[in-house]
């Protein structure tokens, strides 16, 4: 495209923005501007190869969904997507990843797709939203020996770019934010230092942050101990954590359940010396539904 082209479009997409922004609040329209005035470098990552994603169908609480079939998963898998009404002409949207705790789409620890549209959360916080299913019980890490276990894998080089493909989603580092509550917030947390330039926050609730050994579950998607090991988030904080920056990008947001590993985990971050966001309480009940999504999503958006 021409420069003086580029230029005017750019123009128009920031005016875009800055009347949606206006309209949001002071807070949201304030990460807004600064998000397009920033013009954050792209990062775009390439849908897998094996993937086949379907167009979106409708589906719950004003959600859409993907089908999907890909060889990281043992069966097809549904990627949820939940958009902002009011979209400028060609505005981009960071993305919160609300993460599963339980296989394909379980709800004995409640609902993200119900909390997301009783907090009006697209609208609120001036994001999209996606929830992603998974054949297993979602751990987030690459089984060491059964090729269609592969979670980690899935979620980076399926359910990203199947998104950033699809909808009017921002490409770069920052606007990848991760959400989740016990199994799923120790996965937010490996996935982000696992792989710090691909998505810039996570937050989790409530989770097993200071596992010495694999549990609830775990040891059937790891594989092997060995393979737990590498993905022990002490030690990734340890060997990887300052690499993160100056700024905060990992949040511990109250608890039901796992209260001492939490406060465990803070402790061993303010020994490393490492940035972060903690909020201790108050005590909630161990779902999705309790209360805590509103907190933690503001946190990682602002």
């Amino acid at each position: 495209m021409h420069p003086a082209h580029e230029a005017k479009r750019s123009a128009g997409i920031l005016t875009g923005v800055l009347c949606y922004a206006r309209a949001a609040g002071p807070a949201l329209a304030a990460g807004l501007l600064a998000a397009a005035a920033a013009g954050a470098a792209e990062l775009p990552l390439e849908l897998h190869a094996s993937a086949k994603v379907s167009g979106a169908r409708p589906g719950v609480h004003g959600f859409v969904v993907h089908d999907v079939q890909s060889e990281f998963q043992s069966g097809t898998t549904e990627i949820h997507v939940l958009l902002p009404q009011n979209r400028p002409p060609g505005a981009k949207f960071p993305v919160l990843y609300l993460l599963p705790v339980e296989a394909t789409n379980g709800v004995h620890w409640g609902s993200a797709l119900a909390e997301a549209k009783r907090l009006d959360l697209a609208n609120k916080v001036g994001v999209i939203c996606v929830y992603p299913t998974f054949s297993q019980l979602p751990w987030f890490v690459d089984h060491s020996a059964d090729k269609s276990i592969r979670q980690e894998s899935y979620f980076v080089k399926v359910v990203v770019p199947a998104v950033e493909s699809r909808h009017p989603a921002r490409r770069d580092r920052d606007a990848r934010l991760l959400l989740g509550f016990s199994k799923s917030g120790w996965g937010a947390w490996s996935l982000l230092l696992r792989h710090p330039d691909v998505f810039g926050k996570a937050a989790a609730w409530d989770a097993p942050t200071a596992m010495e050994q694999p549990r609830y579950g775990l040891e059937a998607i790891s594989g092997t101990r060995e393979n737990y090991d590498r993905h022990q988030l002490h030690e990734a904080l340890r060997t990887r954590g300052k690499a993160l920056g100056a700024s905060a990008r990992l949040g511990l947001f109250g608890y039901d359940n796992f209260r001492a590993q939490m406060t465990q985990t803070h402790q061993w971050m303010e020994t490393l010396g490492i940035p972060h966001e903690r909020r201790d309480g108050p005590q909630r009940k161990h779902h999705w539904e309790s209360g805590w999504v509103e907190e933690a999503s503001l946190w990682l958006v602002k």
